[in-house]
């Protein structure tokens, strides 16, 4: 998938359908010239119904189709004929999307389980028709209910993408690169910040044909929780990762300092990030002899609080190893 075809955030209006009016009809046959009422009710209104749908990994379909509308429902006739429901409208969303009011902003639900369905315009009941309402003083009712109107909205999605692994850093740690080696993605990898602005998804394939999905997030940068650089755009998307990779460069001026930097930001964002499984890539490790490298070692050993590996994705240097550590945390 390129990354033009990500999307991510939709804004879209929904309205579901009227309901059908209730029928006034009294019985008339050739040899019966007064009848009791006999009206039909009315359809139901069509809803809007959002499902998820595992087969998507984005909104580009809804990209450019932003109004959906339901059905009437029909109205009631003779004979207690009850009028057909309108059509309902069906929105198939990726899992992990997010539904929120566009007006409020406030979150509406969310859509996590394949083939999980919402509604989110509920269309109007069909009125009753007057053979509800005859009765001893009221035999012949010329009357029946309307049917109830509509509801329309205006609604936000956004896609929390849902991986095993999600991979976090600053920019140019060399996440994009590692994600190409050990998955089939092919993100856009260069030697400048920001290359990736759009996240990544992609399969490792582990032993005995089985498999994990990682994720490669836009790199962060200092007060990223209060929306600088890319900023909120892309922290909703570590929310629904199991575990964590961070990804520091070995030729960093200070690897602690940057751990603490990034883990304050996840924590401004949303603490309960902290409760997720974390490990550390020492990055681009193909720059270190291995004087210093056991150097380097020895240093973070007592400084990181998590554990650490050394890994090169260009140079294929503790590829297996980190695919082992991250299986077997994510399989605790």
């Amino acid at each position: 998938m390129t990354e033009g075809n990500f999307v991510d955030y939709v804004k879209m209006f929904a309205a579901s359908g009227n309901g059908g009016k209730g029928s006034v009809h009294l019985h008339r046959e050739k040899y019966i010239t007064k009848g009791g009422p006999d009206g039909g009710d009315g359809g139901r209104g069509g809803h809007v119904i959002l499902r998820g749908n595992s087969n998507l990994w984005t909104l580009y379909h809804l990209k450019y189709k932003k109004h959906f509308r339901a059905g009437h429902g029909l109205h009631g006739s003779k004979s207690r004929s009850t009028g057909g429901d309108g059509e309902d409208i069906y929105i198939d969303v990726p899992l992990g999307t997010v539904v929120r009011d566009t007006d409020s902003n406030d979150i509406i639900f969310e859509i996590t389980d394949e083939g999980e369905e919402k509604i989110i315009c509920k269309g109007g009941k069909g009125g009753l028709g007057n053979w509800h309402f005859k009765s001893s003083t009221n035999q012949t009712p010329r009357y029946a209910q309307p049917g109830l109107p509509l509801e329309e909205r205006y609604i936000t999605l956004e896609l929390k993408i849902l991986a095993d692994v999600g991979l976090v850093g600053f920019p140019n740690a060399g996440k994009s690169t590692l994600l190409s080696v050990i998955t089939s993605a092919k993100p856009k990898i260069a030697d400048y910040e920001f290359t990736t602005l759009k996240p990544n998804l992609g399969i490792v394939e582990y032993r005995d044909f089985q498999t994990f999905v990682m994720a490669d997030i836009p790199g962060i940068i200092e007060g990223a929780a209060e929306g600088k650089g890319l900023g909120h755009y892309f922290l909703r998307h570590i929310e629904r990762n199991s575990t964590l990779l961070f990804m520091i460069p070995a030729d960093a001026d200070d690897i602690k300092n940057q751990y603490d930097v990034l883990i304050d930001e996840l924590r401004r964002y949303n603490p309960e990030m902290l409760d997720k499984d974390r490990f550390i890539a020492i990055t681009k490790c193909d720059m270190l002899d291995d004087e210093l490298k056991a150097e380097l070692k020895t240093e973070l050993d007592n400084e990181l609080p998590v554990d650490y590996l050394f890994i090169s994705a260009v140079a294929q240097q503790g590829i297996t190893e980190l695919k082992d550590k991250l299986w077997k945390m994510l399989n605790a």
